[in-house]
């Protein structure tokens, strides 16, 4: 008995891990992040360091991406924050005439995104909490759960180390103008660093909150409150 419990236990806890994998934007967005920027240093390379090639190139995989996305299911207002991203980076690159500055948006984006988690972590709406809590149908009465409060707020610092690590990497590359290095950084550091940050955070929360708890889905008012 105890051992089909255990079996049963493990095989909700690796749905419930993998459907926040899904809830916080899975594959479909790290092809928005990862391919614009690897178009960029490819045909940069190949058309002898044309900046111009090179942000066309950026911004046409982008429009592929954005319109499969959309033809998907996606957001349009997300969809069109990547392929603005895309343009708006390229259009820095041109400006400038160096092509590490496409970029730059994202090195800028990053350290806000890291910024945001940390402060919402601070005032204690972490933003896992909001983002999940959202996209489940919670709103916010995942927040009248200490447990999850608190699960929530140790599990986003997991998502401010994503953001550092990047920047970590990013920024030195950016300051030796290693476009070929920073193309492949994008890469390595987007879908493999989401499905670790997933995993991580996931054990997080499961090992914050309290043996009996029901799981991220069922917010639980605490003892004595009137629901």
């Amino acid at each position: 008995m105890d051992s089909d419990r255990s079996r049963t236990d493990t095989g909700a806890s690796t749905a419930e891990r993998d459907s926040l994998l899904r809830l916080l934007g899975g594959r479909a967005s790290a092809l928005d992040a990862s391919l614009p920027p690897v178009a960029f240093g490819l045909v940069w390379v190949l058309s002898g360091e044309s900046i111009a090639a090179a942000g066309v190139s950026a911004v046409a995989v982008g429009a592929v991406i954005g319109v499969w996305r959309l033809v998907s299911g996606a957001r349009p207002l997300a969809v069109l924050f990547s392929l603005l991203a895309v343009l708006v980076g390229s259009i820095i690159a041109l400006r400038t005439g160096q092509a590490v500055d496409f970029y730059l948006i994202r090195l800028g984006s990053n350290a806000v995104s890291g910024l945001a988690w940390m402060i919402s972590i601070a005032v204690r709406w972490p933003l896992l909490g909001l983002v999940v809590g959202t996209l489940l149908g919670q709103r916010t009465r995942w927040r009248r759960d200490p447990d999850l409060l608190r699960a929530y707020s140790r599990a986003s610092w997991i998502w401010v180390g994503q953001y550092v690590t990047r920047l970590a990497v990013f920024v030195p590359l950016w300051m030796l103008g290693a476009v070929v290095p920073l193309s492949i950084a994008q890469v390595v550091l987007t879908w493999p660093l989401v499905v670790l940050c997933v995993v991580v955070s996931w054990w997080v929360l499961r090992r914050t909150l309290p043996s009996g708890h029901p799981g991220i889905r069922h917010a639980r008012a605490p003892e004595g409150s009137v629901r």
